[in-house]
């Protein structure tokens, strides 16, 4: 009798262990996200009828985050440099929500220029009177070796990414302590936990971000309805690499290559928007093996170093040799175009 109760809990065990590993196989999020999106509060519970202000949506993940934002009733601020990219983001939201004119702000931003960050923020508050929600999403990548890079280029991505992002989360925490509530996401990158070539700057100011938010949280703890939320997605298709820096600052990418391997934007919204809707301190986000990344550098940081030196390598001599630094992970490596 005992070995038959035995060798039925070892089935279950067995089980049990067999659909975990096909549920992470299969995962394109870390668990406690995916939990949300399934059985969390819904983005039109959640979402509808707050104030959401996106910085860098006129193009990528923020164009396509006020898309289903404005789809499920959210109130939008759309912020970038490109007031003409905005007003198009703003038109087809208008066209695929019910919302009308007057529940879509559109205001240029610029990140580099901090000493507006807070005549903006007045412009939000006095056009809906509070800010429920910002997504400091803005930013550019970089994709140089290290030795070929202008400090310049470092300098830049420091200004835009780091000190841009704090800059205008500094003015909105101030109106959101005074109201006791509210909920600051910001758009770091799996390079915000791990370093990876080509990216040295980049991931520098990501880290900073990673840093600066982390420590945020800590000091808010007498504010608990005031969220800090990091967002670290993996690949996702975007104009992230067209926007890149170079070795040069206004040295534009030859060539972005193919994106195909990478998670839909699509995809990425609808989980960046599920971690929103409930309050998700830091969101995992990337197709494998990407998102195996996360885990391992998060429990297992020998054997990651061990995997991140073999694909980092590899990277390296790619780009060394003129083919596309990311493509040639997942197809056969084609010579970049000029």
């Amino acid at each position: 009798m005992e070995v038959c109760v035995c060798s039925v809990l070892l089935l279950c065990v067995c089980v049990y262990v067999t659909l975990q590993l096909i549920r992470f196989i299969t995962a394109d999020a870390d668990f406690t996200l995916l939990w949300a999106a399934a059985v969390g509060r819904s983005p039109e519970v959640a979402l509808s009828q707050k104030v959401v202000w996106i910085t860098g949506a006129s193009s990528g993940i923020g164009e396509e985050l006020a898309y289903q934002l404005a789809a499920v009733g959210a109130r939008l601020v759309l912020s970038a440099r490109r007031e003409n990219e905005l007003h198009r983001v703003r038109r087809n939201c208008l066209e695929r929500s019910s919302l009308e004119e007057k529940d879509i702000l559109v205001l240029p931003l610029d990140l580099l220029d901090r000493s507006t960050h807070g005549e903006k923020t007045e412009s939000v508050l006095q056009h809906f009177s509070k800010i429920d929600v910002l997504v400091n999403n803005g930013g550019r990548s970089q994709r140089s070796l290290c030795v070929d890079t202008d400090i310049d280029v470092y300098g830049s991505l420091m200004e835009l990414n780091y000190l841009g992002t704090v800059s205008v989360t500094q003015h909105v925490l101030r109106h959101m302590i005074q109201r006791g509530d509210g909920i600051i996401a910001t758009v770091s990158s799996i390079v915000g936990l791990v370093g990876v070539p080509l990216s040295t700057g980049y991931a520098a100011s990501k880290h900073a971000l990673q840093g600066f938010f982390n420590s945020l949280r800590t000091e808010l703890t007498d504010y608990p309805n005031i969220t800090i939320s990091t967002i670290c997605p993996g690949p996702v298709v975007s104009q992230v690499v067209h926007n890149a820096f170079t070795e040069q600052v206004g040295k534009p990418v030859s060539d972005a290559g193919d994106q195909s391997h990478k998670m839909s934007t699509e995809r990425c919204v609808h989980l960046i928007v599920a971690g929103l809707s409930n309050r998700v301190k830091e969101l995992w986000i990337g197709q494998q093996p990407f998102l195996l990344f996360f885990y391992l550098w998060q429990y297992t940081p020998t054997f990651a170093w061990y995997i991140t030196n073999l694909l980092g390598r590899k990277r390296v001599q790619n780009f060394k040799a003129g083919l596309d630094a990311d493509t040639a992970y997942f197809t056969k490596p084609k010579a970049k175009t000029s």
